[in-house]
């Protein structure tokens, strides 16, 4: 492995060039795949803790768990829903279903990948483990949560979205939106170098910006309540920090494979 593999070396450092033939970037996959399993085998059963520690606070959004499971909102649900279609006009209408849209399939969902493409082929082995992780972790978190409550969606007017076939707690938008937010401004505030701070606060709030937008664009469309997106966000934070907390300082290095001389 490249000396950017063997340390704690930050996102700035060299990047190594890309890899020049398809063997070279499988090698570079198959590497990745590697380091991901060999963090996996030493702290599988703490992000499965904080996995199902996540599940259980979620309660916290409602004052009995049957009214999620019937459906039942939230005091404060229909009146904010109301307050944001009270505003409804054309103009706001193609704005938030554009938002709506680039918060999963158009947006969201294709950044992620490249994102992780990214870092695999830069042989950034840490960052490619926690982007994984926190990713796949916070995909596999929304759909765990969902089918744990069976919360339908709201239905206080005919949505211009596109028709919802999932459950609606907690938002799977505001969940996925939060979590590529979370990764990309952690990973942009690990950077050490004068040129690199001058980023973090920009992508900061840029990101935060997009964030709430697009959160602000399922209640405008009225498919989730405003508890739903409360929670996706919070989940997000939770287990993306969690995640980043176990890559960085955790006792294995995940971007050393264990051998002979190095506890896994």
């Amino acid at each position: 492995m490249s000396s950017a593999d063997t340390g704690p070396a930050d996102i700035t450092t060299a990047v190594p060039p890309l890899p020049e033939s398809p063997a070279e970037a499988a090698h570079v996959v198959k590497q990745q795949g590697r380091l991901g399993a060999a963090f996996l085998r030493a702290h599988g059963w703490r992000l499965l803790l904080v996995f199902l520690g996540l599940l259980a606070p979620l309660w916290a959004f409602g004052a009995m768990a049957d009214a999620l499971h019937e459906g039942e909102a939230f005091a404060f649900d229909v009146p904010v829903l109301q307050a944001v279609h009270g505003i409804a006009s054309v103009q706001l209408d193609r704005l938030f279903v554009l938002f709506s849209a680039l918060g999963y399939a158009w947006g969201v969902v294709p950044v992620d990948a490249i994102l992780i493409v990214a870092l695999v082929l830069w042989r950034r082995m840490r960052e490619g483990v926690f982007a994984i992780v926190s990713i796949g972790g916070s995909l596999l978190l929304n759909l765990a949560a969902k089918h744990s409550f069976a919360r339908t969606r709201p239905d206080l007017w005919r949505s211009i979205a596109p028709a919802e076939t999932t459950y609606s707690f907690p938002s799977g938008h505001a969940m996925g939106s939060m979590t590529l937010a979370m990764v990309v401004i952690l990973l942009c505030w690990n950077v050490r170098t004068k040129s690199g701070w001058s980023w973090r606060w920009p992508v900061a709030l840029l990101m935060g910006a997009f964030v709430l937008m697009v959160g602000l664009s399922r209640l405008y469309l009225g498919v989730h309540y405003p508890s739903d997106i409360l929670a996706g966000w919070s989940a997000a934070c939770a287990w993306v920090v969690g995640v980043y907390g176990l890559v960085y300082y955790g006792t294995l290095r995940p971007w050393q494979v264990p051998g002979p001389n190095r506890p896994g």
